[in-house]
């Protein structure tokens, strides 16, 4: 019988020394894998297989982007520092290293001929890397948040970046300038897509929808309904026919004229990073601390290639969601000379090349040479050229034994039991030294295999007796009671529920002070309890609900914003930091406004008002920025954080 599953989890395993911090699949065969880390390295894996097959160094910071080349031959990562580094799979060396970038690398792609690669990071800025002239081609500005997503168009024309500012601006590499802004999102856009043959785009959001815009009009074509989260990552199927969106823990199958949803699969995947499609299989990838899982889902089981799904009858493999009027990009590779002349620098902004250096550092240490040769070397890639039959990951075994089947394997297992219980016996024997009577000893303490109990036939849950404290006599005299344990469980606990007792009526009487519709009320009552776990669980909210902020809010939070950022917890320091990102995003420019703003003539208390809030607000924010400041350098997960405030803080200037 044929198995059943439509989705796996195909293997888990421990990628670095320190926390994985991000991940790329191979989008041309589905087999690679490559990954960064915390500890500055960059690993590359075998999809389906725990060990590395090469490991790349030379990044003096934590690697934050990486990403394949489209035919897998090269690789680029980009680091905290700002810094990228080009490798060739192939040579197993380090080809360029490319700096200009003022903060983090948080995106990455290739052009699809490969001469070129773009960035986007926390400074806001997208370069653009010509990897044989070892420069920077063009810096597109005018994103205000972090690029956390850039895509080259299928023709390799126009680059689409997605940002936190909830922006996906479209950027023309031959002219050196914006095309347009697609703004409908309500929130930071995660993910970016062209679609492979038609000109249409999509967007994923943390709005929790998905967008897609036609890229003749530049208009929304039509939009999902909002999912229950965010949206990590999506990816068109190879022939353009549907796509398929990853959120938490749950992939959904997409159309798009009109909009439908042809199937949804539950998948354990958690925050998934990356989604490739091969062989009619999507594989997909997450990461944990310093764990990396890939997962698998067989898209013949599900709608609209398949399965049961919505629409999967009615589709029969045909691109029903092409629209037969809508362009398609030409992706013919256009002469050498004329791209060439297309893609001239505009403007050379700190190349910074030093992959020449003698002295770099950067290294390639390959761990496994059978599966390095054949997955990167030449005559592997030669061979890849030609049409190859790829063998699909198998579900694993469904456990269907049958209950007169355990009895057996329980019977063969206490018989390897028994067996090993008495291997000790046999060196005992040959002994030359010992006394004869020692052998007989271990003999007599085992008890026969006959009255071996499985652990099947073994009482289950939990001990209560685990528990108490050793008193053999009480126990035997049936003393304790289940007060008593009660007792015992509980002791030691007292403290701990107290404290989350009065944390509870704290937030029972923020609540209802703001359900009653005074949120000022509500965080003056939060502030005054002293209680910075409290405070933590109201930022949580208000970071949520962007539009609560305002000035009064502000002068009452950012001095607790300030201790939170001093503080040991890292949840504490995130939920502040979030919070100040919010405070700069949407009242940075009214605060500049006032600060620098013209005294009034006349007496205009309101506005007297309003630059002494803002002035209030200008002097906590410049005290964080010297905090900021001071620990910008330090090694971490929060250093990013630190370095994005920087940036924020900085428009006040």
């Amino acid at each position: 019988m044929a198995n059943p599953k439509r989705s796996w989890k195909l293997q888990e395993f421990t990628a670095h020394g320190a926390d994985v911090n991000c991940l790329g699949l191979g989008h041309k065969s589905g087999r690679v894998m490559v990954t960064g880390g915390e500890d500055r390295k960059v690993n590359l894996w075998s999809v389906g297989k725990a060990h590395c097959i090469m490991s790349l160094s030379g990044h003096t910071t934590t690697i934050e982007a990486v990403r394949f080349g489209h035919a897998e031959e090269l690789v680029v990562a980009g680091s905290q520092s700002g810094a990228l580094k080009v490798w060739d799979l192939e040579q197993a060396k380090i080809l360029r290293t490319l700096t200009g970038h003022k903060a983090g690398i948080k995106s990455l792609d290739f052009h699809p001929y490969g001469e070129y690669t773009a960035s986007g990071s926390m400074d806001c800025n997208v370069k653009l890397w010509d990897i044989r002239r070892k420069g920077c081609i063009y810096t597109y500005k005018g994103h205000t948040g972090s690029v956390s997503c850039l895509r080259f168009s299928p023709d390799g024309r126009w680059i689409a970046s997605a940002s936190e500012d909830g922006l996906v601006k479209l950027w023309d590499l031959t002219a050196g300038k914006l095309i347009t802004d697609l703004k409908l999102h309500k929130g930071p856009v995660n993910t970016v897509e062209f679609h492979p043959h038609e000109l249409l785009i999509a967007s994923g959001s943390n709005d929790r929808t998905i967008k897609f815009w036609d890229l003749e009009t530049f208009q929304l074509v039509s939009s999902t309904e909002a999912d229950t989260n965010p949206i990590r990552c999506i990816a068109f199927h190879p022939d353009g026919m549907c796509l398929y969106s990853g959120g938490k823990d749950v992939m959904k199958v997409y159309g798009w004229e009109p909009i439908k949803c042809y199937d949804t699969v539950a998948v354990g995947w958690g925050e998934v990073c990356d989604l490739s499609i091969t062989n009619t299989q999507l594989i997909a990838a997450s990461f944990n601390k310093t764990n990396v899982t890939s997962f698998v889902v067989d898209l013949e089981k599900v709608g609209p290639l398949g399965g049961n799904g919505a629409g999967s009858n009615s589709f029969h493999r045909e691109p029903s969601s092409l629209n037969n009027s809508r362009k398609s990009f030409v992706t013919e590779r256009p002469p050498t000379q004329s791209t060439r002349q297309a893609s001239e620098p505009k403007k050379v902004e700190e190349p910074g090349d030093k992959s020449d250096d003698p002295e770099d550092p950067s290294g390639a240490d390959i761990q496994n040479p059978a599966e390095y040769r054949e997955l990167f070397q030449v005559n592997s890639r030669q061979a890849h050229a030609a049409p190859k039959k790829v063998e699909k990951f198998q579900p694993p075994p469904e456990e269907t034994a049958s209950s007169e089947s355990q009895p057996v394997r329980q019977r063969a297992v206490e018989k390897k039991e028994s067996t090993n219980r008495n291997v000790p016996q046999r060196p005992v024997e040959r002994s030359p030294q010992g006394n004869r009577n020692v052998p007989q000893r271990p003999v007599e303490r085992s008890p026969p295999p006959q009255q071996q109990r499985s652990p099947r036939e073994e009482p289950g849950g939990i001990n209560a007796e685990d528990f108490l404290p050793r008193q053999p006599a009480a126990r035997a005299q049936g003393a304790t009671s289940e007060d008593d344990l009660h007792d015992l469980v509980t002791k030691g606990h007292n403290p701990m529920m107290t404290v989350l007792a009065g944390r509870s009526r704290n937030l029972q009487i923020v609540r209802a002070m703001w359900t009653s519709g005074n949120t000022k009320t509500a965080i003056d009552s939060a502030v005054s309890m002293h209680d910075p776990a409290v405070l933590v669980d109201v930022l949580n909210v208000l970071n949520m609900k962007t539009s609560l902020w305002n000035l009064d809010l502000c002068t009452v939070l950012l001095p607790q914003l300030k201790e939170l950022l001093n503080s040991k917890y890292e949840c504490y320091v995130q939920a502040a930091g979030q919070a100040v990102k919010l405070v700069m995003r949407n009242l940075g420019q009214t605060i500049k406004n006032n600060i620098s703003s013209a005294p009034s003539i006349g007496v205009d208390i309101s506005r007297e008002e309003r630059q002494r809030k803002c002035t209030q607000c200008y002097t906590n924010l410049m005290e964080i920025r010297s905090m900021m400041e001071k620990r910008q350098d330090a090694s971490g997960k929060l250093t990013n954080l630190y370095k994005e405030i920087l940036l924020l803080i900085s428009t006040l200037d």
